[in-house]
C-alpha cells in the first residue's frame, strides 16, 4: 500500500522570496504539502539571480534557489492588477495555507492580507513571517520595519554574544534567523492545521525573527533574570573549557558542563592533578584561570590528530566532535548512515546533493525529490487543472502579462 507523506493533502500558496519563506514551504512540501509558488513573471525570485551559480550547455542556475526551492510549482503571477488579483483569489480559495514573507503591510495595501482573505476561506491557516511581527494586538513600534537575518542576530542579542572580547560583535552563519524563522513558522502552521480539525477555523500565525532569535538565545535572558548576569563574547563565566582546540589536522569542538565530564576529560589527558586544584576545579575557577589552563589543553592537542583526540575524549565519556569544513561533510559516514545529503536531479544542470529535512519518520517514506521548478513552470497546468481557465483564457492572460509561462 502507498504511504502518503505527512502532509499529503494539503495545498500551501507561497508568496515567498529569499530565504526565510521559501525555507518554511521547502519543509512543508518535503512533508508532502503541494506547494505552489507565486513568482512575479519575468524575474521571480530574487535568488534566482544572486550567486553562486552552476552553468551547464548554456542554461545557469543559482545555487540558493536550486537548495530552497526543491519539491514545489512555480506560478508566474502579477497580482497589481485585477485580472492577476483574481488568479489570486481563485487559488487561496482552494488552499490550506498561505506563507508569506513579503514587505510588511504589502499584501494588505493590494486588499489581499489575511483579513481579507479570511472572509473568502475562512478555513485558510495564514502564516506571516516579518522582521518583528503583524498580530493585530502585538504590533510594536518595529512593526512596519523590513529586515533581514542580521537584524535579528543583532537585536536579539546574539552577536553581542559570538565572537571575541576585542573584537567586534559577529554574524554565526548566513541566513541563521531566516533557517530558525522558516523552521519556526513550520511548527506554528503545523500547530493551526491541527486546531482547524477540531474547531474548523484557520488562523493566522505570526512569525516574527526578532521574536524567534530571541527564543533561541534563551539562556541569555535567564541568565540575566535569575542570576542577573549579562553574558559577553568571548568571556565564559560558569563553565569552562568550551570551544575549539587546534589538533595536528584542525580543530576539535569540547564542551565541560559539569565536574564529572571534567574528571573524564583530566584523566584522559593523564592530569589528575587539575581535578581538585583550585583553580580549575569548578566551571567559574577554570573560566577566572584561563591563562594557566588554556596552555596545558592546546599542549594535550598539539600532540594528536583529530581523530586521536576525538577517539580518545568520546571513549571517556566526554562528547567531543571535529570541526568539519564542507568537504569533511560530504565525506562523513554518519551523514551517509543517516541519508542527509539528498540527491536532487535537475534536468538542465544534472546531479546535486541538499541536506535532507529533519527529523526522520518510522512510518513516513522518504521525502520527495523533485528540483527546483523553472520560473512559470505550472501556471499553465494550475491555471487549467485546480482554477477552471480554459486554453483560450489563459493564453489571454499571458498576452497581457499577468502571468508569465515556459516557452
Amino acid at each position: 500500500m502507498l504511504v502518503d507523506r505527512p502532509l499529503s493533502g494539503i495545498r500551501v500558496v507561497g508568496l515567498e522570496q529569499y530565504m526565510a519563506g521559501p525555507y518554511c514551504t521547502m519543509l512543508l512540501a518535503d512533508a508532502g504539502a503541494e506547494v505552489i509558488k507565486i513568482e512575479r513573471p519575468k524575474t521571480g525570485d530574487p535568488r534566482r539571480s544572486m550567486p553562486p551559480f552552476v552553468e551547464k550547455d548554456g542554461v545557469k542556475k543559482a545555487a540558493g534557489f536550486m537548495g530552497y526551492n526543491r519539491n514545489k510549482k512555480s506560478l508566474a503571477l502579477d497580482f497589481r492588477g485585477s485580472k492577476g488579483q483574481e488568479v489570486y483569489r481563485r487559488l487561496v480559495t482552494n488552499a490550506d495555507v498561505v506563507v508569506e514573507n513579503l514587505r510588511p503591510g504589502s499584501m494588505d495595501r493590494l486588499g489581499l492580507g489575511y483579513a481579507h482573505i479570511k472572509t473568502i476561506n475562512p478555513k485558510l491557516v495564514y502564516a506571516i513571517i516579518s522582521g518583528f511581527g503583524r498580530l493585530p494586538g502585538y504590533a510594536g513600534p518595529y512593526s512596519d520595519r523590513p529586515a533581514f537575518d542580521i537584524v535579528a542576530e543583532a537585536m536579539s542579542g546574539i552577536m553581542h554574544l559570538v565572537g571575541f572580547e576585542d573584537k567586534p560583535p559577529s554574524w554565526t552563519i548566513y541566513g541563521m534567523a531566516d533557517i530558525y524563522s522558516g523552521m519556526v513558522t513550520a511548527f506554528g502552521i503545523m500547530q493551526a492545521l491541527f486546531m482547524r480539525t477540531r474547531t474548523g477555523e484557520g488562523q493566522l500565525v505570526d512569525s516574527a525573527m526578532y521574536d524567534n532569535m530571541l527564543s533561541l538565545n534563551e539562556a541569555m535572558i535567564a541568565l540575566h533574570s535569575v542570576a542577573g548576569q549579562s553574558p559577553h563574547r568571548g568571556r565564559p563565566r560558569n563553565a569552562y573549557p568550551r570551544g575549539a582546540y587546534k589538533a595536528r589536522d584542525g580543530y576539535v569542538a569540547v564542551n565541560v558542563p559539569d565536574e564529572r565530564i571534567w574528571r573524564r576529560w583530566c584523566e584522559t589527558m593523564d592530569r589528575p592533578d587539575l581535578i581538585d586544584d583550585a583553580r580549575t576545579n569548578n566551571g567559574s575557577a577554570r573560566a577566572q584561570n584561563r591563562d594557566f589552563l588554556d596552555p596545558i589543553i592546546a599542549e594535550w592537542f598539539a600532540g594528536l590528530t583529530r581523530h586521536e583526540a576525538v577517539e580518545r575524549l568520546n571513549d571517556a565519556g566526554v562528547p567531543t566532535g571535529p570541526v568539519h569544513t564542507a568537504e569533511d561533510v560530504f565525506a562523513c559516514p554518519q551523514v551517509e548512515a543517516r541519508g542527509m545529503l539528498m540527491e536532487i536531479h535537475d534536468r538542465d544542470v544534472g546531479d546535486y546533493r541538499f541536506a535532507r529535512t529533519p527529523p526522520h519518520l518510522s512510518a513516513a517514506p522518504e521525502p520527495p525529490t523533485q528540483s527546483a521548478p523553472d520560473l512559470g513552470q505550472h501556471t499553465r497546468s494550475i491555471l487549467s487543472d485546480l482554477l477552471g481557465y480554459d486554453a483560450q483564457q489563459i493564453d489571454a492572460l499571458v498576452t497581457e502579462g499577468v502571468v508569465g509561462v515556459v516557452d
